[in-house]
């Protein structure tokens, strides 16, 4: 998150007045938000172009850290959508304290409070999803989250988690409105 807070104040210094940035912090800054746009409405194809283009121009600086800060990102979408790889691609050696400490908040060995911000929040009931301290209401709080946000992926995973705890206890009226809001979502 404070990468994308780094990559805005210096496209936002860049429209001031003030010394043009670089091109790989414009191009980085681009890529970045288009990447996560497309990943949370759920176009993988987009979002892996966008992500390779993102890591392309922050090679061009040769900073592992900034490599591993957008490796970092990518992980927090993906616990956001309950896709939980690892971060296979997260290097700890090229990483400070500030993203190893979110690493660990990310593999659920830490607690962190979210910030106000909706993909924090959805980062962080996607946490506790994976240690397995999710409430039901918490639940029902990141569907509408993703919902709200019109976030696609994110959305279907939890809806999925509904619709996984609804067959679990037998509800067939919710399974069914569940069901329909799957179908909805996901165009059949």
């Amino acid at each position: 998150m404070r990468f994308l807070a780094f990559l805005s104040i210096a496209f936002l210094s860049a429209c001031g007045g003030g010394p043009v940035p670089p091109d790989w912090q414009l191009n980085s800054y681009s890529a970045l938000n288009s990447y996560q746009a497309h990943y949370l409405k759920g176009d993988t194809r987009s979002a892996n172009a966008e992500f390779a283009r993102l890591k392309n121009e922050l090679s061009a600086t040769g900073r592992p850290g900034l490599i591993a800060r957008v490796e970092l990102h990518r992980c927090s979408l993906c616990t956001a959508s309950l896709d939980f790889d690892d971060c296979p691609a997260f290097q700890r050696a090229d990483a400070g304290p500030e993203e190893l400490a979110y690493m660990d908040y990310l593999s659920g060995k830490t607690a962190r409070a979210p910030s106000d911000d909706a993909l924090s929040k959805l980062v962080s009931y996607g946490v506790k999803f994976k240690s397995g301290t999710i409430n039901p209401s918490e639940i029902n709080a990141a569907v509408d989250l993703a919902s709200e946000q019109g976030w696609r992926r994110p959305l279907l995973a939890w809806l999925g988690v509904q619709e996984k705890r609804a067959e679990a206890t037998g509800d067939k009226v919710a399974l069914d409105a569940i069901r329909r809001r799957i179908a909805l979502v996901s165009g059949k």
